[in-house]
């Protein structure tokens, strides 16, 4: 089986825009719970719905794939499985290391979906000696120290960084250097990586205070449609009380994700 150092996805060479790439898991996690149904096909309009688009988009989408569908049937669901599949390099055996063995590191560490999608776990690597050879999922847990090692000789170069924040940046720069070219970052902070290294970013407390934002401006337009005269001015308060709960929530589950992350299982935002 190829790996992933020796194999690159052809999205980019292929011209598929960025939107579209981050689409594609969308559609492939709506078609594979269709396949697990034995659902011979779908059309764009059912497919769409199930992945939270709209059918011109999708069918767009669908268009830099070669694919087309046929007119009043639909588009092959096993087919499109094995497309999508294909176009984002999951066909092939990507190796991917987990640096930061915390609560957050090892629920990324135990969750069963890597595997089904074509990554496999090849280390979790953490700074700190009294971790060192303590199994977690079975695997177990490497130092820092050898961190260079490790991805050389299980040819990584997808890394997860599940640090504090203040040890995100150096870890980072160790993993570029020793030939990691992608990297998904839970650490509550930006990092700066050179050309030609992907980084995708997974910050829980922003995704809280996104929703925070969102209850906020509900309680508010709940306030402005009461027709009591005195309503609006209470429930406009105890909108604002309610977000300023939900924001200091959200910061506090910054602060504790920047220590060693929330406590379960993998976040919503990993996928279904």
């Amino acid at each position: 089986m190829a790996t992933g150092r020796t194999h690159r996805p052809a999205t980019r060479s292929r011209g598929i825009p960025e939107a579209t790439v981050a689409r594609l898991p969308l559609y492939l996690r709506a078609l594979t719970a269709l396949s697990e149904r034995s659902v011979p096909t779908v059309s764009s309009e059912e497919l769409a719905a199930a992945a939270g688009v709209n059918s011109a988009k999708l069918r767009k989408d669908f268009s830099y794939l070669g694919s087309y569908g046929t007119r009043g049937v639909g588009y092959d669901v096993e087919y499109l499985v094995y497309q999508i599949s294909r176009e984002l390099g999951l066909t092939q055996d990507w190796p991917v290391v987990i640096v930061g063995i915390g609560n957050l590191g090892a629920a990324l560490a135990n969750y069963g979906g890597f595997a089904s999608r074509g990554f496999r776990v090849a280390a979790l690597i953490d700074a700190d000696p009294a971790m060192a050879g303590k199994p977690v999922a079975g695997i177990p847990v490497q130092h820092s120290d050898d961190l260079e090692k490790i991805i050389e000789d299980n040819g990584v170069s997808i890394g997860v960084i599940a640090t504090p924040a203040g040890a995100a940046q150096p870890v980072c720069d160790r993993l570029v250097a020793a030939g990691v070219t992608s990297i998904l970052n839970f650490a509550p902070t930006v990092l700066s990586v050179p050309d030609g290294v992907d980084v995708r970013k997974v910050d829980l407390s922003i995704e809280l205070q996104i929703l925070a934002f969102h209850e906020q401006r509900k309680a508010g337009e709940e306030a402005a449609g009461s027709s009591d005269g005195a309503g609006p001015v209470a429930a406009a308060g105890r909108g604002a009380s309610a977000s300023s709960a939900t924001a200091t929530a959200a910061a506090s589950a910054s602060a504790s994700a920047s220590d060693q992350g929330p406590d379960g299982d993998v976040p919503a935002v990993m996928p279904a």
